[in-house]
């Protein structure tokens, strides 16, 4: 077997758990590529990578280029020898970067591949209501998580699990599929797959302010998938119309409840208050509120906010 020289590239929280297994190896770890660092908050102080503050830990080499394609980085990064780079979450890499390396450059993404390329993969995976999701590995070409697949690991999601608990789950899922990846390479057994394309595909898209508002017209499943997709980050979104104002409110721990005989049925997006539990009528039943965040304010549990803030009568999300 041979020992890798391996370059690693990547940025959160996702990324640590992988560099971590990495530097478990015998293979040594010649460097770290992540983001600049950036003002943040509100207070706009300068913060450093998850990645970076782990590879300051362990004392490596480490580049935060703001252009991949400047000649004093791609001189830096080549004088550190690696012969294999491994990216998790980090950007698209010119193809100076990714074929640098002679034994290629590969990527984690937590998807099953070709489904759900992109930048949100977990969070549109609970969106759509899928049961099943995973991690793969796969060497990187010219374009977006298109590359030959090396392997993949498949994982069961919850009926009620959110993208929080999901993504804690790849995580760990993908530090062990990395870790088997680098030793089929280094081993030199290491065969792909080109991915399909004669598929129905699913993207991943970007989240943004259209697509994480919450629609009360929409099914009850579809609503719940919604909302637990979204949580831990983003957080769907909708307007609380009550005492005269409509507040924009985050919506993060919600469940589904189908309507019983003897309970009234109301307009959609009509709320109503049950023993300290709000609900929410929607097309075809009741969305069950347990965790919201009003405007300036942290997200709190719903009886929490029953204590201290009264909702008028005919309250309605919108």
């Amino acid at each position: 077997m041979n020992r890798l020289r391996i370059l690693f590239m990547g940025t959160p929280e996702f990324a640590v758990t992988i560099l971590n297994g990495l530097l478990s190896t015998s293979h040594e770890v010649v460097g770290v590529i992540t983001a600049p660092d950036r003002p943040a908050g509100r207070g706009q102080k300068i913060r450093k990578s998850a990645v970076k503050i782990a590879a300051q830990e362990h004392n490596l080499t480490i580049l935060q280029p703001t252009n991949l394609k400047d000649k004093t980085f791609l001189e830096e990064l080549k004088s550190l020898e690696a012969n294999l780079q491994i990216v998790v979450a980090f950007r698209m890499l010119p193809k100076a970067v990714w074929a640098m390396p002679s034994l290629g450059t590969f990527n984690l993404h937590a998807s099953l591949l070709p489904q759900y390329r992109g930048a949100a993969p977990i969070n549109w995976a609970i969106i759509n209501g899928e049961k099943t999701t995973g991690v793969t590995t796969f060497f990187i070409d010219e374009k977006i998580d298109t590359g030959a697949i090396i392997k993949q690991s498949t994982l069961t999601i919850g009926p009620n699990e959110n993208a929080g608990s999901l993504h804690d789950r790849l995580m760990y899922s993908g530090s062990a599929l990395v870790l088997d990846t680098v030793e089929t390479i280094a081993q030199g057994n290491t065969s792909t797959h080109i991915q399909p394309q004669d598929v129905d595909l699913k993207t991943a898209y970007k989240l943004h302010n259209d697509n994480t508002k919450i629609d009360w017209t929409q099914s009850n499943e579809t609503i719940h998938n919604l909302i637990r997709g979204l949580n831990t980050y983003p957080g769907a979104w909708c307007y609380l119309k009550t005492n005269g104002e409509e507040l924009r409110v985050k919506i993060y721990t919600a469940f589904a409840k189908a309507y019983s005989e003897e309970m009234e049925k109301k307009e959609v997006g009509q709320i109503s208050i049950e023993n300290d539990v709000m609900l929410v009528h929607t097309l075809d039943g009741l969305i069950t509120i347990e965790e919201i965040q009003l405007p300036g304010k942290r997200k709190m549990l719903i009886k929490d906010l029953l204590n201290g803030y009264k909702l008028s009568e005919n309250s309605k999300m919108l």
